[in-house]
């Protein structure tokens, strides 16, 4: 099908407004299926006698089979289409996560969780393969603040419900906040269309690559091959640093959801504090999020690496703020919620970049070959951080784990003029 312009009716305009509100409705609750295991790490360790390493192992794991995912999910999404993926994934997530509850062994927790990454990975890529089909260049980073802001909403859930259902037992963790996810699988399944000629009106045309030799010149109807589709986009060098860039700050990103629990709830190792003050970090991730999608548009003018850069330097100083604080100070509320803005906040420059410089059509592998460097950095600073905490006896190391990750992903963002 010959992808045109179309000015945008006020029909049209409700309808992809709807699509966003509903893809980020369903992500909304795609978190519960994986960011509840910081708060269980504490319980599981105490009653089925497992290391801080040990659960760090397994979420490294999680996390290493969620960026195998993406890698592979990202491309079939531009394909064969996101709808049944992000549902499909919904559904296996819901499942796995029942089945981790009742492990009594690392085996037990291993080979479920790390399942469970596969199925978590087939969320992200396809929700922003469909969102660039709806929405042009000129709105995209607003469009994926919005997105990314769902994903740390999510994380408000997830911890939200932990606290709440934690009291029950670490088993509960894995069963009562993932049935969310369900529901907002079904909504997406009835409510979405993938492409706005799947809703009567027509498509929009598609973006002319920034850095992938020749795709401009591909014909509209030309079918690309897997092979193809991965070829262009790892021929893209600002793609490539952009992907090691994000993958730095995921590292940070995920040390700070997994082990921020374990720093505030209390380990083995360290007295506990009120759960609720582990709330400001994922309310702060949320807030950064559509705020630098927002910049990323409005002040920076399309120049998502400024916007990048500012935000990780900023995360990085606030991480060290974080590392050397005093226990129980009155600060360790507001210096979480601004790391947490700081660190999250780029990741909507990051998902902007994939169409804008590989094209709306590698949209969905551009994300998925993005999302599989941010896991896999995500996942060795896991391990990284149960071995150094289990080392030094103080769960503040993951903060200066955090500011040296964050002041590389920004570094790294100076060689990409975008």
């Amino acid at each position: 099908m010959t992808l045109t312009t179309t000015t945008p009716t006020p029909e049209f305009s409700r309808a992809r407004t709807g699509t966003l509100a509903v893809v980020m409705f369903c992500y909304l609750f795609y978190y519960t299926g994986r960011q509840t295991f910081g708060f269980a790490i504490p319980l599981i360790s105490k009653e089925l006698h497992l290391s801080l390493t040990e659960l760090g192992f397994c979420s490294t794991i999680m996390l290493w089979c969620y960026a195998l995912g993406q890698a592979i999910n990202g491309q079939l999404a531009d394909r064969f289409g996101g709808k049944r993926m992000m549902v499909a994934g919904a559904i296996l997530s819901f499942g796995l996560c029942v089945t981790v509850s009742f492990a009594h062994g690392l085996a037990g927790l291993l080979i479920p969780w790390a399942l469970n990454g596969l199925a978590q990975s087939m969320g992200w890529a396809p929700g922003a393969w469909i969102l660039s089909n709806w929405w042009g260049r000129e709105h995209r980073g607003r469009v994926f603040g919005w997105y990314t802001f769902a994903a740390g909403s999510s994380s408000v859930v997830a911890y939200g419900m932990s606290d709440f259902v934690a009291p029950h037992g670490w088993r509960w963790l894995f069963r009562l906040p993932v049935s969310l996810l369900l529901v907002g699988g079904i909504v997406f399944w009835l409510v979405v269309k993938e492409r706005p000629s799947d809703a009567g009106f027509e498509n929009l045309a598609e973006d002319t690559p920034d850095g992938v030799p020749n795709s401009s010149n591909l014909d509209d109807g030309q079918q690309l091959s897997a092979t193809d589709r991965y070829a262009r986009a790892l021929k893209c060098l600002p793609f490539l640093i952009g992907c090691l860039s994000i993958g730095f700050q995921n590292l940070a990103r995920y040390a700070l959801l997994v082990w921020v629990p374990v720093h505030i709830l209390g380990s083995p190792l360290e007295s506990a504090s009120s759960p609720w003050v582990a709330l400001g970090l994922p309310i702060g991730m949320a807030v950064g999020a559509v705020s630098a999608g927002w910049l990323s548009d409005r002040v920076f003018k399309g120049r998502r690496s400024t916007a990048i850069i500012l935000f990780l330097f900023a995360a990085s100083a606030f991480s060290l703020a974080m590392y050397r604080l005093q226990p129980g100070s009155w600060w360790l509320l507001p210096l979480l919620f601004m790391t947490g803005f700081f660190v999250y906040g780029p990741q909507s420059g990051y998902w902007a970049l994939c169409p804008e410089l590989l094209g709306t059509r590698l949209a969905g592998t551009g994300t998925g070959i993005m999302n599989f460097f941010a896991y896999l950095f995500a996942g060795v600073g896991e391990t990284l951080v149960g071995h150094l905490t289990d080392l030094t006896h103080s769960t503040s190391t993951v903060f200066l784990v955090v500011c040296v990750a964050c002041a590389a992903g920004a570094s790294l963002m100076i060689f990409v003029r975008r």
